[in-house]
């Protein structure tokens, strides 16, 4: 009797090739999700990042016939005094100038909601559209906390679309009004971005 050849059948270049094919078309359940692309292939241009500045104020506007923050959800009856709870839906103006009659630039849109029992501290989810000169039809989302007693608020921008797609930075919020009867606000945004 003599021992079959395993070594070389096992060995053999076509039974190599086979394999070989074989594992580069079976996915594992934890691949084949995500694949590295070049991005001139999308038509992206990722030449150069930039720094840009962008200075605005941001109409939170409770009162009148046509507010442009309202409250979808509100705080239990029990609540704390800093309205822990409640949650506002925003489509505010973004202005050049603090009067709400000056250029606009832009409107905030999304969502707020007072998410502290200790201070009144607000949880931003909104984002920046602007309509105005080079960024129209372009934008920048911000989300994170905004103690709004605090004199300057930082709150991380945390992406962008259009000519801001990749945008990474910060938003320092300053209050410039508060009517407390009305709720009514003007904040100052500097809105620091880094983009392509």
């Amino acid at each position: 009797w003599e021992a079959p050849p395993w070594p070389r059948l096992f060995f053999s270049p076509l039974l190599l090739l086979l394999l070989l094919i074989l594992s580069s078309t079976v996915q594992t359940p934890a691949s084949g999700f995500a694949t590295g692309l070049d991005p001139g292939i999308m038509g992206l241009d990722l030449g150069k990042e930039k720094l840009s500045h962008f200075r605005f104020y941001w109409h939170d506007i409770q009162s009148g016939p046509k507010p442009s923050s309202v409250p979808v959800v509100h705080p239990p009856s029990n609540a704390s005094a800093t309205f822990f709870g409640q949650v506002n839906v925003i489509d505010n103006p973004l202005t050049l100038h603090p009067d709400p009659g000056s250029e606009l630039v832009g409107r905030a849109q999304g969502v707020y909601s007072l998410a502290s029992q200790e201070e009144v501290a607000l949880l931003m989810i909104m984002n920046f559209a602007f309509v105005s000169g080079k960024y129209n039809g372009s934008g920048i989302t911000v989300l994170g906390r905004n103690p709004v007693f605090h004199k300057v608020r930082e709150m991380p921008v945390i992406g962008g679309c259009g000519v801001l797609r990749f945008a990474r930075g910060y938003a320092q919020a300053t209050t410039h009004t508060f009517d407390i009867k009305t709720g009514d606000a003007v904040v100052e945004y500097n809105v620091y971005v880094l983009h392509y």
